[in-house]
């Protein structure tokens, strides 16, 4: 006789997902993060109290944030853990569609379950529904589909046998990894059934690594062999497939140049011999003059992003071919290249037994000298006596001040840019969100990241922009007693836009305040801001003082915010490439028509990896 347990659905699905374990320990989902309304109070919300000590509950303050904190928290686990999310119905639901965005493009698992519309429809239309007047299976929800790895909707109490198995295996799988959204509906939640009791025995996800073909490893053998200046392309699949020694002895042993990515930059000591430096836009000179001349491009769990490939015109030597290793077949096969679909750290060991000792010719050392002269300029102090200090001088500060366990992140602006270029990454210091580019991502995103290492020194750089975007974490952070250091750099506006608006021609327009239509000048007082939800807050006036709050800020026990005030003009001129942005072909300024003519000149000149 089987036996069963008469719960809920909502109870169901709670015991079911404490059960679930990680392969190296603990809950595969370590908690939920929650915002209750109509929709998921009354079910989740009920089920989620009776088992607080099995699943804690967090409480976010948007739901977008707390989504992202729970992106960060999985990214900082290299994918071995993560959380959930729950929202009520209508807005609640909607602010997460732009994180569930955010973790489908880079590849991130977070379980996501807003509450839905009634499956009874007795009571149509509820508080917050969304009506299709031609469909009556839509709801608010279906705007996850098409950033959901996996999307289904419960709709009877028994779905959850078959959805909740189906939601992990997505996210363990390192192909298919992504988000997953399990739309609720609310009476549903309430439901009860008599679940089999066997459902809710403890269960070990694994994430499996896949092992190459015998045919396409013999393939990437041969065509490793046949090169005479190859190039590693190292991306964030290295770190979720924790192949960073590998990748370190393959490179020493055959001598093949690494470059590295926005996702995988810190895969490999920044001073390792065979790390020429981030590749791409805002790459380094001395990787991007090895990429120029490779014969072979060897992407190593990298979804071949514009930024990397300098919009497919990076790659320069008529000769070149590109062998790209992904567990992923569709970032395997991107733009002709011969595909190796395998775990990164498989194929890197069985590519090293078959090359034996075969070993290249490394590129010029004095390519890493250059760039570690022309960053070290940058990152200097500046003069006494300067007005206003750089970003990059900014982020200088915080290197020097820097330790083994200090991690740096950061999602959009002027930071990914410099502090790809300019950031010496101690292994596993680097995490940057710029596969989205999400402003509004990276307080929440310090938070996930301290609460998955809670023994790093977790740094968040950020702009002025992207904090009055998205600042509200920083209160649930100080709540949680879960400290971290935000440095915010205030250059009055959108700095990064606003050089790319004058760099395609543009006028300064609506990016600065000061550009933007206004009645009174803007005035935000960040630090009484910051202040204000419980943070330690303070300003620095200048370089020196900024070294010494970040020094103060360690061991802090809340987040500490150092607010600077930077120039929003100055870039790291050194290294970088050209990044394919449309400029109008017919314009009343002279300024766009000279920028249309650079455009269409470098659309000309450089060769395309089409």
């Amino acid at each position: 006789m089987t036996t069963t347990i008469r719960l809920t659905a909502a109870q169901a699905m709670v015991r079911w997902l404490a059960a679930q374990k990680a392969e190296d320990g603990g809950r595969f989902i370590e908690g939920m993060w929650a915002i209750f309304g109509h929709g998921n109070v009354a079910g989740l919300g009920e089920a989620l109290h009776a088992h607080r000590d099995d699943l804690p509950t967090w409480r976010g303050h948007n739901e977008q944030t707390m989504a992202h904190a729970a992106i960060a928290y999985a990214k900082a686990m290299k994918r071995r853990k993560a959380m959930a999310v729950t929202t009520s119905i209508g807005p609640g639901a909607l602010n997460v569609v732009t994180a569930a965005a955010l973790a489908h493009v880079n590849r991130l698992p977070v379980l996501i379950i807003p509450g839905d519309v009634f499956a009874s429809r007795a009571p149509d239309p509820v508080l917050q529904q969304v009506e299709d007047f031609q469909d009556g299976t839509v709801s608010a929800n279906d705007a996850f589909r098409p950033v959901s790895r996996y999307f289904d909707r419960i709709m009877r109490p028994e779905h959850i046998i078959t959805a909740l198995p189906r939601a992990l295996r997505v996210m363990t799988d390192p192909a298919e990894c992504g988000p997953v959204t399990l739309a609720f509906c609310q009476d549903v939640q309430a439901e009860a059934f008599d679940y089999p009791a066997s459902f809710f025995e403890p269960r070990v996800w694994r994430i499996r690594r896949p092992e190459p073909d015998a045919a396409e490893l013999a393939a990437a053998v041969a065509a490793l062999k046949a090169a005479k200046a190859p190039v590693i392309v190292a991306g964030g699949g290295v770190i979720y497939s924790g192949a960073e020694a590998e990748l370190a002895a393959f490179a020493t042993r055959h001598g093949i140049p690494v470059v590295e990515t926005q996702a995988g930059k810190s895969a490999l000591a920044h001073d390792h011999a065979l790390n020429f430096g981030p590749v791409g836009v805002t790459g380094a000179s001395s990787a991007n003059a090895v990429c120029e001349v490779a014969d072979l491009v060897i992407g190593l769990g990298t979804r071949f992003q514009d930024f990397t490939t300098g919009s497919w015109a990076l790659f320069r030597n008529p000769a070149r071919r590109i062998l790209s290793i992904n567990v992923q077949p569709y970032d395997a096969g991107k733009h002709g290249a011969q595909g190796l679909v395998s775990d990164a750290k498989i194929a890197l060991e069985a590519i090293g037994r078959a090359l034996g000792s075969q070993k290249f010719a490394a590129p010029d050392p004095g390519l890493r000298a250059e760039w570690a002269a022309a960053r070290a300029r940058v990152k200097a102090p500046p003069e006494p006596g300067n007005a206003l200090a750089t970003d990059m001088q900014v982020i200088g500060a915080v290197n020097r001040t820097a330790g083994p366990d200090t991690i740096v992140m950061g999602a959009a602006g002027t930071m990914p840019g410099e502090l790809h270029k300019i950031w010496d990454a101690a292994p596993g210091g680097y995490h940057m969100e710029y596969g989205f580019s999400c402003m509004g991502y990276e307080i929440a995103g310090a938070l996930g990241i301290k609460m998955a290492r809670p023994g790093a020194d977790v740094v968040c750089m950020l702009g002025d922009g992207s904090y009055m975007m998205a600042n509200s974490e920083l209160a649930t952070a100080v709540m949680m007693g879960i400290p971290f250091t935000v440095v915010v750099t205030d250059n009055r506006g959108f700095g990064c836009i606003n050089r790319l608006q004058k760099g395609t021609g543009g006028a300064g327009f609506n990016n600065l305040l000061d550009d933007a239509r206004h009645v009174n000048p803007s005035r935000i007082d960040f630090v009484a801001h910051a202040a204000s939800m419980g943070a330690k807050a303070v300003k620095a006036n200048d370089i020196k003082a900024l070294e010494a709050e970040l020094l103060a800020a360690k061991g802090a026990d809340r987040p500490v915010v150092i607010v600077i005030d930077t120039d929003p003009w100055p870039t790291t001129e050194a290294g970088g490439h050209w990044w394919e942005v449309a400029v109008p072909e017919v314009s009343s300024r002279a300024e766009v028509r000279a920028a249309r003519a650079r455009y269409e000149a470098n659309k000309t000149g450089l060769q395309r990896a089409d």
